[in-house]
């Protein structure tokens, strides 16, 4: 049978104003709290009245959101529960073709509580994932939580509409309305974040809000469209019938995680490669490396210079580098190639386990330390360099190892700190807070759970980084507000991958920043972008060839910041705060 809109389905939407009215109405009234409760959560507000698989998830980040027992968490989640189940069927009887008979309530209200109970379940991974995002923000677990969310939505796209749609994968139509609902909300997420920065329209971010929730009505009047033509199936357990009997649509979203946490697998044990670093020879253009933490350059301050005459176009110059490595690394080797790159200069790796008698480095691998002993570590190993050559430190620290620079930064104010250069940084740490004295409550407990199973599929064992996010949640914002107060630096660079601009705030990126085109970590062996690190720490501008390459890398980043805003957790915080 071949499904059609009828002629005339514009009009008809229109004359359906009280399904407008509701779809709008709520996007605006939750835009409206949050600009008064929490502005940086805006971009999540127009999915409140979205297509029941989308709205689901809205509710289910919002639910872990706070840190509850699960005595709490458990009325809350019925709470919320049965209130979608009533906001979904009563949009899906006032998007119903006036022409046709809607169906029951009672039938819409079950029906939609049980698509919005098994949306939950299947996409608590990645809720548990965008909650381990806020605590400690870096772009693998989003790229492993956007595989489930996006599968998950698009195989219950026909969920809590079409009559018993657990039995039946979604038609094609289904499918594009919810394209084109993920589509326009994550427009919407991005042009809402950008106006809720200091200075933004508020009354343009409540627009946009409205004209989303006029998408939502949209998509779902064509829904009710297609649900209205789609023939009930007939439920019957006779043998030629037995097929109609499974459950097909959930056993499809089963299926999704399966396929992600198998391609987990394979990409932990090297089955499947994902290089860290970019290919082919890449301009880099950046300005604004001045005296100043973080000070945005003035507008057309693009920076320039020669080319150093030492290798990689870095002068040579005396004195000491202390590399910072991420989780997961090992001690002592990821400091050669820029060794190879400053051989005026003593290059050393930061170990975990501190120095040896000799005052080497010991070798060994990482370990998952508290941000506090990790920041007292560097400190210590900064300070033996100094000792050792009598100069001011250049540290150049990875991933974890960020945050282990401004736990050093925040505790130890006036080390002799010569620069700092921080590649796939982690910022804004400890967006959310897992409550040290709250064991029972349900987002840690999934988060550690989830920990420890990546734990055993990866080859960190079941611990994981357990000791570091917790640490990180207790203290990590702390210390990176307060890295740049109370000390001398003057320098700093961050070289930022273009996948981490997932988990990067909606803001304008700062002039110290540059964007290269790779993935989280693996930057410190990366051939294109030791040069430039090289030519940082012997105090040259970092330029490359005059073109437009890094500026659309950067507002590329822009872009993919905010649009991803609409995916993660909402953020409580103050958007785009200057330190």
């Amino acid at each position: 049978m071949r499904i059609g809109l009828p002629a005339g389905t514009g009009q008809g939407f229109l004359r359906h104003k009280g399904l407008i009215l509701v779809a709008a109405g709520g996007a605006v009234a939750e835009a409206g709290a949050l600009t008064l409760l929490a502005p940086g959560a805006r971009p999540v507000a127009p999915q409140l009245t979205a297509l029941p698989s989308i709205a689901a998830y809205h509710d289910l980040r919002w639910i872990f959101a706070d840190s509850q027992s699960w005595i709490g968490f458990t009325a809350v989640l019925l709470a919320v529960l049965i209130a979608r189940s009533a906001m979904d069927a009563t949009l899906l009887r006032l998007a119903w073709p006036s022409e046709l008979a809607a169906p029951r309530l009672r039938r819409s209200f079950w029906s939609c509580m049980a698509l919005t109970a098994w949306c939950w379940m299947l996409l608590s991974p990645a809720a548990t994932l965008a909650f381990g995002v806020a605590v400690l923000p870096f772009s693998w677990p989003f790229l492993g939580a956007l595989p489930i969310i996006l599968g998950v939505l698009l195989v219950l796209s026909h969920g809590g509409t079409i009559f018993a749609w657990w039995r039946r994968l979604p038609p094609s139509r289904a499918i594009a309305w919810l394209v084109a609902s993920f589509v326009a909300l994550t427009a919407a997420g991005a042009a809402i974040s950008h106006l809720s920065a200091p200075g933004g329209d508020t009354a343009r971010g409540m627009a946009v809000a409205a004209v989303a929730g006029l998408v939502n009505a949209r998509a779902w009047y064509g829904m009710a469209q297609l649900a209205a033509r789609v023939p009930p199936r007939a439920t019957s357990w006779a043998p030629g019938r037995a097929l109609l009997a499974i459950p097909l649509a959930p056993l499809a979203g089963l299926l999704v995680l399966v396929l992600v946490v198998g391609a987990a697998r394979l990409m932990f044990t090297g089955t499947i490669k994902l290089l860290p670093g970019h290919g082919g020879a890449v301009s880099i253009t950046s300005a604004g490396f001045g005296p100043g933490n973080g000070v945005r350059p003035p507008a057309g301050t693009a920076g320039t210079g020669g080319q150093g005459s030492g290798e990689g176009g870095a002068t040579p110059k005396a004195g000491a580098v202390l590399v910072v490595e991420g989780w997961g690394s090992w001690c002592c080797d990821a400091a050669n190639g820029l060794r190879a790159l400053e051989p005026g200069m003593v290059v050393r790796q930061f170990s975990y386990h501190g120095l040896d008698a000799a005052g080497q480095p010991v070798r060994t691998n990482d370990d998952d330390l508290p941000l506090p002993e990790l920041g007292d570590k560097i400190g210590a190993q900064l300070e033996y360099l100094h000792r050792l050559t009598r100069s001011p430190v250049d540290i150049v620290a990875e991933s974890e190892g960020t945050l282990g620079v401004y736990a050093m930064l925040a505790r130890h104010p006036g080390l002799p700190v010569g620069s700092v250069t921080l590649l796939s940084p982690i910022v804004e740490p400890g967006q959310v807070t897992i409550p040290v004295t709250d064991a029972d409550a349900v987002p840690p407990a999934a988060l550690a759970e989830l920990n420890h199973l990546v734990g055993r599929i990866s080859p960190y064992g079941g611990d994981g980084a357990r000791e570091l996010l917790a640490s990180v949640s207790q203290w990590g914002a702390e210390y990176f507000s307060g890295a740049g107060k109370g000390t001398q630096l003057s320098r700093w660079l961050a070289v930022i991958p273009l996948a981490d601009a997932l988990t990067l705030p909606a803001c304008t990126l700062p002039g110290n920043v540059v964007v290269v085109p790779a993935f989280h970590g693996g930057l410190l062996g990366d051939p294109q972008v030791l040069p430039l690190v090289a030519r940082f720490i012997a105090g040259q501008s970092v330029a490359g060839e005059a073109d437009t390459g890094q500026a659309r890398l950067r507002a590329a980043a822009e872009a993919i910041a905010g649009s991803a805003v609409a995916w993660r957790m909402p953020d409580m915080s103050v958007p785009c705060t200057t330190p």
